[in-house]
């Protein structure tokens, strides 16, 4: 029986789909997964975690890098190795993925949230003195979606106050900030490396840090709180947060290729640029502060009119076509584990996680794919 030719259109759209993210493994990740596989190599020991972590930290300019299983364990070591506990206070932007908040949780913190700015969607820095108390122990900015944060006015506080400053860069590595790699800025930072990130392992993170002391520290959480020179002697109560060789030989494929993919991105990013310019009245495309290198872990468009119902409708309508978007996420004081102390108003994160779409923003996106977003961006926009 012939598809009728509804059906049929539905089913090209299906096969044509274009997804939001995807990872691009297009240089020597089989070879190396295959040396692991071959050695016998495939747990939390071998030469890829050595080297994925050294090359790492050479590539953000720091002295120290600390592969861990994943984004969310980078943060939550990194409180842990800085000594957060119950009572303690650590300021956080509410727009940002909900690990942020969590690792704040796990240690029984509290998170004290602050708004963004509307121009690069970070931490709006003037608003952080005001959340100050004798309980705060640090800042934790995150550099959303590839754009960081305004780092040194942030770290002029955090001085000022004897603050840590925790870097949240899982969506930017490569990104800069005055000529600096995110990553070696603050007292630490933590790196992402899940499948939709600019580079993967899969599922993966990394902490960096010019501190020799606090990498100590790292190592030693990490790994169920071993003592590194007394065997199955525990000091410490530790985690289990380390990473397989098998995940670093893929992270260390992607690393050695980073400056392809974050290319990519720019041109991505562009190419969006120029085709969506013309739509200035009805969305706002991404800004970039002249003191940034933005590196586009997602092209982030706003609606400039209506609320989410409206934005849903928008990216419902795209899907029809066979585009697949996200929505901005959900400010944290909205949700329910954290609405009830979050304080606030926060207008600026509710504006832009109820107006905001990622767009597909990866490697594998070619011209004819951001003509299609465009083309169809504009039709349901009218």
């Amino acid at each position: 029986m012939t598809a009728n030719p509804s059906a049929r259109k539905m089913e090209e759209i299906a096969h044509s789909r274009i997804s939001v993210a995807e990872p691009v493994l297009d240089g020597r990740e089989t070879e190396y997964v295959l040396e692991c596989l071959q050695t016998n190599w495939i747990s939390s020991h071998g030469r890829f975690i050595t080297q994925f972590e050294r090359t790492f930290a050479e590539y953000c300019g720091v002295r120290h890098a600390v592969a861990v299983s994943n984004g969310t364990t980078a943060l939550h070591l990194c409180l842990v190795a800085l000594g957060v506990k119950a009572g303690d206070e650590i300021i956080v932007p509410s727009l940002s993925y909900v690990a942020t908040a969590n690792a704040v949780r796990y240690c029984n913190a509290t998170p004290v949230f602050v708004d963004n700015d509307l121009c690069t969607f970070n931490i709006d820095v003037d608003e952080i003195e005001a959340k100050i108390t004798p309980r705060t122990k640090g800042i934790m900015p995150v550099h959303l979606y590839g754009h960081p944060a305004d780092m040194d006015p942030m770290l002029e506080i955090a001085d000022k106050h004897r603050l840590f400053v925790v870097e949240d860069a899982a969506e930017a590595i490569g990104a800069s900030y005055k000529n600096r790699r995110v990553g070696g800025i603050g007292t630490c930072a933590t790196f992402s490396f899940f499948g939709n990130k600019i580079i993967t392992t899969g599922e993966g993170g990394m902490v960096t840090t010019n501190d020799e002391a606090l990498a100590a520290r790292l190592r030693l959480f990490k790994g169920q709180g071993m003592d590194p020179d007394r065997r199955y002697w525990f000091p410490v109560i530790g985690y289990n947060y380390r990473m397989t060789n098998i995940a670093a030989a893929i992270g260390l494929a992607q690393l050695e290729r980073i400056e392809n993919h974050l290319e990519t991105r720019k041109a991505i990013a562009a190419g969006y640029n120029r085709r969506l310019g013309h739509l200035s009245e009805q969305i706002a495309l991404p800004q970039s502060e002249k003191w940034a290198n933005h590196v586009y872990w997602m092209y982030t468009i706003l609606l400039r009119d209506g609320g989410e119902r409206d934005r849903d409708n928008v990216m419902r309508r795209l899907g029809g076509r066979g585009i697949e978007t996200r929505p901005v996420f959900y400010p944290m004081h909205v949700l329910p584990p954290y609405r009830d102390t979050a304080g606030g108003p926060f207008p600026r994160a509710d504006l832009c996680a109820s107006r905001g779409i990622n767009l597909p923003t990866h490697g594998r996106l070619t011209e004819q794919d951001m003509d299609r977003v465009a083309e169809a961006l504009e039709l349901v926009l009218d």
